[in-house]
């Protein structure tokens, strides 16, 4: 039996994820979805350049995921610092996302 590697998408989030940015990047987010087979794929969200999170990002993050769940595909979340770890924790988010160490 061989293990076939689910498809994968890489997005990388804006240094600052908020109300400027939310829109252009759930569209960006929702096609990378879109080109993945439903009920396979992964998107990664590299939030590695990522310094600063608002309100309006946290809910583009849930968002994506609740589009990604629609279609039975999977979030991860790689390189998040400790702050956007803490919030989404602290707002019990968390059990939303995978979560990846940066490269």
């Amino acid at each position: 039996m061989t293990n076939v590697a689910r498809p994968r998408r890489v997005l990388d989030a804006p240094a600052l994820l908020g109300l400027p940015t939310r829109e252009g990047f759930r569209v960006a987010a929702n096609a990378m979805l879109a080109e993945m087979p439903k009920g396979d794929g992964e998107l990664v969200i590299d939030l590695g350049a990522t310094r600063e999170v608002d309100s309006s990002g946290l809910g583009v993050l849930v968002m994506i995921q609740r589009h990604a769940a629609e279609r039975r595909q999977q979030v991860v979340l790689r390189g998040l610092g400790p702050e956007l770890e803490y919030l989404l924790v602290l707002t019990k988010l968390d059990d939303l996302f995978q979560f990846e160490a940066a490269p």
